[in-house]
C-alpha cells in the first residue's frame, strides 16, 4: 500500500463508498455500436456480450473489464461468468482465457487473488472468476479483445479456441453524469451517484472537491470496502484523492443516504473538463491495484464562500448540517493594533452527536494580507443534537491596514494532524502556503497528493463596527459560550490605597435564560488607555459561592485595579475572563468612558452597612476626637460594629482613611476584636491615624469599606490587599473637655471614679504618703480588640513638680468599690513643706498622644508624732 493510503486510512474508509460503487458495475448491456471511435468517457454503450461455450453443457461470458496504470505496466481485469447446465461438476483447469491486445500480444489471464482456489463449476450452477493481465503500456481498452479456449488433446498445441469477447470502440466502464449506479459493496446493495466537481482556488493553489452520494439499499451497515479514488482528467491524467476532514465517520446505516467528499490539489493549467472519479481496490495477493468502478462528473464549478453578514453557513460533517453564524464584531484601538473580538456561533441541527474537524482561522484583508486567529475553541469541538456552542475569538490587525472589508477565513485541513495558515504576500489576495507542490501525474504514475492540504470552507464577511462604550447603570445584553445574560456597571469608584489608588467597578449580572446560568472561576483584568497604564487587578464576588445563577437571578462583583494616585486617564478596558481545560475563555470584555462616579455620603449619626455572606453588619460613629501632640495631632474614631446576621459568625475586617476637607488622605490604623459576633451583638472597632499639626480636621470623614484579600471579605486578623463597598462616613469630631472631677472617668472598657484622696506628711520628713479611694467598673457591652489605651495618673506637689504613674487598670488598680491605692513621693524639700495641697490629673494616652481626662486638687496634712512615737 503506497504511503499516501496509510497516511489517509480515513480516506481508505471513504473509498468504501466509491469503491463499493465500483465493485459492483456490471458489464454494459446490449449490443456494440459500429467501431466508430467514440471519448473514452462516453456513456456505456447499451452492449451485452454474446456467450462463447465452453463445451459439455459449459459457457463464458465477459461481465466486465477495466484497465488501470501501473507503475510497473498498466493492468488489465476482466471477470468471466461460467454458466454449467449439465449434470455434472466441470473443472476450470479446462478452461483458459488470453488477452490480445491492439498490437498483437498474446497475455494470458490469471486469477485474481483468492478466485485462484476456485477450481470447478458444480453442476447447474453459475460462478464468476476475475482475471488479471500486465498490458505493459496500453492504456484503452479499444482494440483488447478476450480469447476463450479450452483443453483438446486433439489439437495442435493442446488449446482450441471456441470463441472470443471483442470490446467495442464505444465501450466505456463509466457511469453518465447523474446516473445512479446499483451496485454492491461488501455485498450490500448501494446506489451510488457522482454529485458534484469544485473548484477552489487558495493561497496560489486550486483544489477539486468531488462529491458522491451513496444509499445502502441493505439490511446491514455498509462499512469500507478499501477502495482508492482518484480524478482522472479527459486526457487520462490522475490524481489520488483524501478523504474530506469532515468525513470522520464512514459507517452507512440501512437505507441511510450520505454524501462523501474528497479533495485533491490540482495544477492550475489542467482543463476540468469531462473529469471523472475512478474508484480502485488493492488485491493483497498480487499487490496490485485494479480498477473499479467510476463515473463522469458534472462540470466543475466555483462556489462563492463569501458568507454575509448576519448570514448563517451551513457545513456538512458526517452527514450532520451544522449552522455556523458570525456574531458581535467589534473593534478598538490597543497601542498599534485594532483589536478585533466576535463570536462564532455552532449549532448541529442533526439528530446525532457530532464532532467537528480541525479548522485553521485566519483574517484577511482587502489587500490580501492575512492574521491568525486562534482556532481552539472551534477544531474538535462536540455538538449534541439540536446543542448550540459560542466560542469567542480574538485577533489584532495593525491599525495601517484598512480594517473595513475584513473576512474572516475558516479554513479546512486534510491530510495532516493540523495545518498552517500561509503568512500574506501582500500582493493582493493570494496568499503563500506551506502545502507542497504537486506535478502533474501521468497515466501510467498516478498522482499522489501532498502530506498536507489546507483549503477555504468560508469567508464570512466581518463588520466594521467601533466597541461601545458602556455608561453605568444601564443595562445591557449578551450571549457568550456560558449562555446569555445582562450586565450594568452599578458604580465606578477611584479611592486611595495606601502609595496608590484602587479603581473599583461594581458589576450586576443577571441570567436573563429560562435555565441556569453556570459562572466559570472569573479573573479580571483592567486596562487604560491602550494599555500603556500597567494595572495590578483583583475580583471579589459578593457571594463567591454563587456559581449558578437560576433564570433571573444576579450576582455582583467587584473588580479592582491599583495605579499610581498620580495617573490620569481617559478610557478604560474591563474584562472578565474564564478558564476552560487550562485555556482563558473571554466571559465579558467592555470598554468604560473615566465617568469616575463619586463616593456615596453618609450623614453624621447615620449608619454604614457591610454586605457579604455570614459577614452583614451596620457601622456607626461612637465618638471621634483629637489628641493634640506636640509636631503633629492624631486623630481617633470609635466606631459601633453591630452584626446583622442571624448565626453567630466573625465580622468582617474594617478598613479606613480619614479625609480632609482639602483632599489629603491618611490610612487609619484599626484594632478590631477576632471574636465571634452573636445576632445583634456589637463590637467596638477604634481607628486612628496621624496627621500634621498644621491639617484642618474640622470636616473630616471616614472613607470606609470591608478589607477583602484573594477575591474574598477577610476577618480582623488578617492583612487586606484592598477593599470594596466604599462610602464616606461623616465624622463628627468632639473636642475634649477635661473634667474639674475625677468622677466617672471613662478608659474604655473601664469606668473609675476617685472618691476621696488624701495626702499626709510627718513633721520634719521628706516624704509625702498618698492614699487613693476609688472605684473601678468594667463595661463588657462591647467586644473590642486591644486598645492599647494607657491611664497616666499625674501627681503635682504643692511645689508644682510633676510625678506620672502608669496605671495598668485591673492589674495596679482592681475592680470593685472603695478600694485604696497608696503611693509616696520623697523629696528633700517636702522638710520645708507646711500644708498646702497636690494634683491628682487622669490622662488617656493612645499611639504616644496624651488626652486630659480630668484634674482634682486635694489637701495635705501635717501629721505630728505623739511623744511615745518620738
Amino acid at each position: 500500500m503506497r504511503k499516501y493510503r496509510v497516511t489517509y486510512a480515513a480516506l481508505l474508509v471513504s473509498s468504501l463508498v466509491a469503491g463499493q460503487v465500483a465493485g459492483s458495475i456490471t458489464a454494459p448491456a446490449a449490443h456494440a455500436a459500429p467501431a466508430a471511435k467514440s471519448p473514452a468517457v462516453s456513456a456505456p454503450a447499451a452492449f451485452k456480450f454474446n456467450t462463447v461455450p465452453m463445451g459439455a453443457g459449459v459457457s463464458a461470458v465477459l461481465e466486465n473489464i477495466n484497465i488501470w496504470s501501473q507503475p510497473g505496466g498498466n493492468i488489465l481485469s476482466y471477470t468471466l461468468k461460467y454458466t454449467n447446465s449439465g449434470n455434472s461438476s466441470a473443472s476450470l483447469m479446462h478452461y483458459f482465457s488470453r488477452v490480445v491486445t491492439p498490437g498483437g500480444s498474446v497475455l494470458p489471464g490469471n486469477p485474481l487473488g483468492a478466485d485462484a482456489l476456485k477450481k470447478k463449476v458444480g453442476a447447474k450452477e453459475t460462478l464468476s472468476v476475475t482475471y488479471y493481465v500486465n498490458v505493459g503500456q496500453t492504456s484503452s481498452l479499444q482494440g483488447i479483445k478476450i480469447s476463450m479456449l479450452v483443453w483438446d488433446a486433439k489439437t495442435k498445441g493442446y488449446l482450441k479456441q471456441t470463441g472470443s469477447f471483442g470490446v467495442p470502440a464505444n465501450y466505456s466502464t463509466t457511469a453518465p453524469v447523474g446516473t445512479s449506479l446499483n451496485t454492491a459493496m461488501n455485498d450490500i446493495p448501494v446506489a451510488a451517484t457522482a454529485d458534484s466537481l469544485q473548484l477552489y482556488k487558495y493561497s496560489g493553489k486550486v483544489y477539486a472537491k468531488v462529491g458522491v452520494s451513496l444509499t445502502n439499499k441493505g439490511n446491514k451497515v455498509l462499512s469500507d470496502p478499501g477502495y482508492s479514488a482518484y480524478l482522472v482528467s479527459a486526457s487520462g491524467t490522475s490524481f489520488a484523492l483524501a478523504l474530506s476532514g469532515t468525513q470522520a465517520d464512514y459507517n452507512i446505516q440501512p437505507q441511510e443516504k450520505r454524501s462523501i467528499y474528497y479533495i485533491t490539489e490540482i495544477p492550475a493549467y489542467l482543463k476540468t473538463d469531462n473529469m471523472k472519479l475512478q474508484f480502485t481496490q488493492r488485491d493483497e495477493t498480487t499487490k496490485l491495484e485494479l480498477a473499479k468502478s467510476s463515473y463522469k462528473l458534472p462540470a466543475a464549478s466555483s462556489p462563492n464562500l463569501v458568507v454575509g453578514n448576519g448570514v448563517v453557513k451551513k457545513i456538512t460533517v458526517n452527514n450532520n448540517t451544522v449552522d455556523t453564524l458570525l456574531r458581535n464584531a467589534n473593534v478598538y484601538s490597543q497601542d498599534a493594533d485594532a483589536v478585533w473580538t466576535f463570536q462564532m456561533q455552532l449549532k448541529n441541527t442533526g439528530n446525532k452527536a457530532v464532532t467537528l474537524p480541525s479548522y485553521d482561522l485566519a483574517v484577511k484583508s482587502v489587500k490580501g494580507k492575512v492574521y491568525p486567529v486562534n482556532s481552539k475553541g472551534i477544531s474538535g469541538i462536540t455538538l449534541k443534537p439540536l446543542e448550540t456552542k459560542i466560542v469567542p475569538l480574538t485577533v489584532r490587525v495593525p491599525l495601517e491596514v484598512e480594517q473595513s472589508g475584513l473576512q474572516l477565513m475558516m479554513i479546512e485541513s486534510v491530510g495532516a494532524e493540523s495545518a498552517s495558515v500561509p503568512e500574506s504576500n501582500g500582493t493582493g489576495g493570494e496568499t503563500t502556503g506551506n502545502t507542497g507542490t504537486q506535478p502533474p501525474a501521468t497515466p501510467a504514475t498516478p498522482a499522489t497528493p501532498t502530506a498536507k492540504m489546507i483549503f477555504p470552507v468560508a469567508y464570512f464577511v466581518i463588520p466594521y463596527a467601533l466597541r461601545t462604550e458602556v455608561t453605568s447603570g444601564q443595562e445591557y445584553l449578551t450571549t457568550n459560550s456560558y449562555g446569555s445574560f445582562s450586565y450594568s456597571i452599578q458604580s465606578l469608584q477611584r479611592y486611595p490605597w495606601r502609595d496608590d489608588d484602587i479603581l473599583a467597578a461594581r458589576l450586576r449580572i443577571t441570567n436573563t435564560q429560562n435555565v441556569s446560568l453556570t459562572l466559570p472561576e472569573l479573573k479580571g483584568t483592567i486596562k487604560l488607555d491602550k494599555e500603556n497604564l500597567p494595572v495590578t487587578t483583583e475580583l471579589y464576588i459578593d457571594n463567591k459561592d454563587t456559581s449558578v445563577l437560576a433564570p433571573g437571578k444576579s450576582v455582583e462583583l467587584y473588580v479592582l485595579g491599583k495605579i499610581a494616585y498620580t495617573s490620569e486617564f481617559r478610557d478604560m478596558r474591563i474584562a472578565l475572563n474564564g478558564t476552560q481545560n487550562t485555556e482563558t475563555v473571554p466571559f465579558l470584555d467592555i470598554s468604560v468612558n473615566n465617568s469616575i462616579n463619586s463616593i456615596p455620603t453618609i450623614e453624621k449619626g447615620k449608619s454604614y452597612t457591610i454586605s457579604g455572606k455570614g459577614k452583614t453588619a451596620s457601622v456607626q460613629e461612637n465618638r471621634t476626637t483629637i489628641y493634640q501632640g506636640e509636631s503633629h495631632n492624631l486623630v481617633y474614631t470609635e466606631l459601633y460594629l453591630s452584626s446583622e446576621e442571624k448565626r453567630q459568625s466573625k465580622m468582617a475586617r474594617l478598613q479606613a482613611y480619614y479625609k480632609t476637607k482639602d483632599g489629603q488622605y491618611f490610612e487609619a490604623g484599626t484594632s478590631q476584636s477576632e471574636n465571634s459576633a452573636s445576632p445583634g451583638a456589637k463590637q467596638l472597632v477604634v481607628l486612628w491615624a496621624k496627621v500634621p499639626k498644621a491639617t484642618d480636621i474640622t470636616d473630616v470623614s471616614l472613607y470606609l469599606g470591608a478589607g477583602i484579600k484573594e477575591g474574598k471579605l477577610i476577618e480582623a486578623k488578617e492583612e487586606a490587599t484592598g477593599f470594596v463597598n466604599v462610602a464616606a462616613l461623616q465624622l463628627n469630631p468632639q473636642a475634649n473637655v477635661p473634667k474639674n472631677t475625677l468622677e466617672a472617668t471613662v478608659v474604655y472598657p473601664y469606668t473609675i471614679s476617685v472618691l476621696t484622696s488624701e495626702g499626709k506628711r510627718m513633721k520634719s520628713s521628706d516624704t509625702l504618703d498618698i492614699t487613693m479611694n476609688y472605684s473601678l467598673r468594667k463595661d463588657n457591652l462591647y467586644d473590642a480588640g486591644a486598645l492599647e489605651h494607657k491611664l497616666i495618673l499625674q501627681i503635682t506637689d504643692p511645689f508644682g513638680i510633676a510625678t506620672e504613674k502608669v496605671l495598668t487598670l485591673g492589674t495596679d488598680l482592681i475592680e470593685g468599690t472603695n478600694n485604696q491605692y497608696s503611693f509616696s513621693l520623697s523629696r528633700p524639700v517636702y522638710k520645708t513643706m507646711d500644708g498646702g495641697a497636690y494634683k491628682l490629673a487622669f490622662y488617656d494616652e493612645f499611639q504616644g498622644e496624651r488626652l486630659l481626662l480630668g484634674s482634682q486638687a486635694f489637701g495635705v496634712t501635717n501629721v505630728v508624732p505623739n511623744k511615745t512615737e518620738e
